[in-house]
């Protein structure tokens, strides 16, 4: 336990010293932010043009976390860049000198940057929602509203996992370029057409992001058979695996 706690000291001290660390949890932060305001500005303004039938499908829990998606890039980014900035630096060979043990090694790195991901996404989301509802007004939901507390909490889950699992991918791939040219359009192209295609649909409603996101709604979205916490089961699955392929990339293969 004490190997663990140094380990996850020296992770934390390059993490904090690392200039992209800051700039990717501000740009995380500032881009749900600035989606989150005008969004809300703009339903409330038209929600008086829907019709009844709209109105009952209006969703403002979904509505509150829609922008913490898109601002999602840059800590997936983070996320990648944990792992890989040794690879590319060339540094890895000295971390792994001073934390010879390689399981303990992708452990702490793992587990620091986890860390960093959920209090990042805690902020983020709590405040992102909050955000949207103040703008939706008198269309805006509280935390003692069915399916708020759920979708907030699921919301911080959901965003850690898909940087941890963003992470256990960069071990595999030991690459920024490749893994974030792999996720970015994984997350915010492919999976979205994918499973609007009748054909793939049904599949496509496994991809992690995909899977994973029915947590941020009210209700389940589109022709799926998953739910908030069952999409997120699978999200956690891909993570474990992600993280299983990353540990066994790290022990066998050379720095």
């Amino acid at each position: 336990m004490a190997d663990f706690g140094a380990a996850l000291s020296f992770e934390w001290y390059k993490i904090r010293t690392v200039r992209s660390t800051f700039w990717n949890i501000g740009a995380f932060l500032a881009v749900s932010l600035a989606l989150a305001v005008p969004s809300g500005w703009y339903l409330h303004k038209t929600y008086a043009d829907l019709d009844a039938a709209e109105r009952a499908a209006f969703d403002p829990i979904g509505s509150g976390l829609s922008s913490v998606r898109l601002g999602l890039l840059a800590l997936v980014i983070f996320g990648v860049l944990t792992v890989t900035t040794e690879y590319t630096s060339g540094t890895i060979r000295s971390s792994l000198a001073a934390v010879p043990r390689r399981g303990l090694f992708y452990a702490s790195k793992v587990a620091a940057g986890s860390l960093v991901a959920l209090a990042a996404s805690t902020v983020v989301v709590i405040a992102t929602f909050a955000a949207t509802q103040f703008m939706l007004g008198e269309h805006a939901v509280g935390l003692s509203d069915d399916g708020v507390l759920r979708a907030i909490l699921g919301g911080i889950v959901y965003t850690t996992l898909l940087c941890v699992f963003a992470m256990g991918l960069a071990a595999v791939l030991r690459s920024s370029a490749l893994t974030i040219g792999l996720l970015f359009p994984l997350f915010f192209m492919v999976s979205t057409i994918l499973a609007n295609i009748p054909t793939v649909g049904k599949a496509a409603q496994f991809l992690p992001d995909v899977a994973g996101g029915q947590i941020l709604y009210r209700e389940p979205q589109g022709d799926t058979i998953l739910n908030g916490w069952t999409g997120l089961a699978v999200l956690v699955a891909w993570t474990v695996a992600a993280l299983a392929a990353g540990y066994l990339a790290v022990r066998r293969r050379d720095a």
